[in-house]
């Protein structure tokens, strides 16, 4: 079957993360890099969204997950991400989600999970 890869770069956003003191009182910054290989199931019609997987609804999902409640680790965030997006999009075949805290240290850009996961 072929598939379609969709992306999303740097999508930035504020969430409710963190175990120390500090995070547990504020939000901080996320960003969120993530791939989704999608099963084509039909022939794209350029007038016709519904030939496609709307990628509003992926971006929809992931920032809904991300800032619904206060998650402790990004480890967890990570995995209740790719979970919701296999749950939902049923065309989805592949995930691959990379969660970063951009001002989790001075000394680095970003620190980090990355989890990819294909539809068993």
């Amino acid at each position: 079957m072929a598939t379609r890869r969709i992306f999303f770069s740097r999508l930035a956003m504020d969430a409710h993360i963190g175990i120390l003191e500090h995070e547990l009182r504020t939000t901080q910054p996320l960003h969120v890099d993530a791939e989704f290989d999608v099963n084509v199931t039909q022939q794209v019609h350029d007038q016709r969204l519904y030939t496609v997987l709307d990628y509003r609804l992926l971006r929809n999902a992931i920032v809904e997950e991300c800032t619904q409640t206060h998650v402790n680790l990004l480890e967890t965030l990570s995995e209740q991400v790719v979970d919701r997006l296999l749950r939902d999009f049923p065309d989805v075949c592949r995930v691959k989600i990379r969660i970063s805290k951009p001002l989790a240290f001075s000394d680095c850009e970003a620190v980090g999970i990355e989890v990819e996961r294909k539809r068993q």
